[in-house]
């Protein structure tokens, strides 16, 4: 069982993505975000790429779209900034790999304390997005 900071507060569940379909099919992730621009798997996607070769600037930026997206989408929702957001509700996932993307995008170009705040927001939201992200 998944234990979260405030128990108060309902988890929040996001509506299923119809990007998430399109990048599993192998759509490239840049046609898929201009297509969906409001998915944070999109850009979460765009921002692990950039990432993985070695532009980091380039996917903090990726990220922190991905990041404000998928806040936007959770207050949509009814999220009032705190309270668990479970990793085991795949369309929360886009929302939270962006959170844990755009932390280690921060830093990597010296962001400590947005690196931080990212890292506590993601355990915040569900402990177990942090191990599956590792």
């Amino acid at each position: 069982m998944t234990h979260f900071g405030n128990l108060m507060a309902p988890p929040t569940k996001l509506p299923e993505d119809p990007a998430v379909a399109r990048l599993a099919a192998g759509d490239d992730p840049a046609s898929v975000a201009a297509a969906f621009p409001t998915s944070s798997a999109a850009w979460a996607t765009l921002a692990g790429e950039a990432l993985e070769h070695g532009r980091a600037v380039e996917g903090y930026a990726y990220a922190r779209t991905g990041y404000h997206r998928g806040l936007d989408a959770l207050r949509r929702a009814g999220w009032k900034g705190q309270g668990p957001v479970p990793w085991e509700h795949e369309p929360n996932r886009g929302v939270l790999r962006a959170i844990h993307l755009l932390g280690r995008a921060a830093g990597e170009i010296g962001e400590t304390d947005e690196a931080q705040r990212c890292a506590q927001l993601l355990a915040d939201s569900d402990p177990d997005a942090v191990t599956a992200l590792g």
